[in-house]
């Protein structure tokens, strides 16, 4: 498998576009930070690959954010990914887990997609969780911001020895609305064929033609997908500042301040020296 990698690919003869994501390092890098329980970590790790497949179809400078918010013990999952594909991801939780199905842990909720250009006004879609599982509820999110047909796959191998995880995406190119149809059935059904030891033993390369060896397919460059928290200490300070000076004095006399990253888990500490100076920033 070549991990942490995204290929995006073009069929010739058809109107189809189609992407291709495998993560390994980055997600371990990732879910290393945290100790989520083994389905809390198989629906974040279907939730990064899924994140990377849709960052894939930004033409421009941004971001997208990914959020899935339920009244089960999952109350709360999110990913931000960039047009640079890193990303970072973090859940939270609010009771025990009832089961390790998508809906058990989500319950009934909405799924949010936000877009944010560097340059441009935002998008937000948002959508009832009517499927039970995250690709059918991404697929219906397509159909209804872009209709356009849409199949995604989704795969994940967390072990004590992997963490591991898979996207597969086709979609229909808004030409030629007949054609693109049936050309999108055919597809769909080779794609159906493809199993779970495939999607992680093999290359990108062997994949395709494994898959669509009758068809003519363009595969680009791929495009290296890593786990980039972005916090910092500095940034933390920003924070603290804005907080106000009556606000610091409040931590000043507790005799510190620290701040917990939800992303990866670091904790910044500021004692009263490092208080103080800040509040002489104001």
């Amino acid at each position: 498998m070549n991990a942490d990698q995204l290929y995006r690919f073009l069929f010739t003869h058809r109107s189809v576009r189609g992407e291709l994501v495998q993560l390994s390092d980055s997600l371990a890098q990732m879910l290393g930070q945290h100790e989520y329980p083994l389905p809390v970590k198989q629906l974040l790790a279907e939730l990064v690959a899924a994140t990377s497949l849709l960052t894939a179809t930004l033409k421009f400078d941004g971001d997208i954010a990914v959020q899935i918010q339920g009244d089960g013990p999952v109350r709360f999952a999110a990913v931000n990914g960039t047009n640079q594909q890193q990303f970072r991801a973090v859940v939270r939780m609010q009771s025990e887990l009832q089961g390790d199905s998508f809906r058990s842990l989500i319950g009934d909720g909405h799924m949010l997609v936000t877009i944010t250009p560097k340059q441009g006004e935002r998008y937000q879609g948002i959508i009832p969780l009517s499927g039970d599982s995250l690709a059918s509820t991404l697929e219906a999110y397509f159909a209804q911001s872009e209709q356009l047909p849409t199949r995604l796959y989704l795969y994940t191998d967390i072990t004590e020895q992997h963490n591991r995880a898979a996207g597969f995406m086709l979609q229909v190119l808004p030409v030629e609305p007949e054609k693109a149809k049936a050309d999108f059935a055919d597809l769909v059904m080779l794609t159906d064929t493809l199993s779970h030891n495939e999607m992680f033993e093999l290359p990108a390369e062997q994949l395709l033609y494994r898959l669509f060896h009758q068809e003519e397919v363009e595969l680009f460059p791929a495009q290296p997908v890593s786990f980039v928290c972005g916090c910092s200490r500095d940034k933390c300070s920003a924070a603290i500042i804005s907080l106000g000076r009556d606000v610091i004095n409040e931590h000043i006399a507790e005799g510190k301040l620290d701040i917990n990253c939800e992303y990866c888990n670091t904790t910044y500490q500021f004692d009263v020296a490092d208080l103080t100076a800040l509040l002489q920033q104001l």
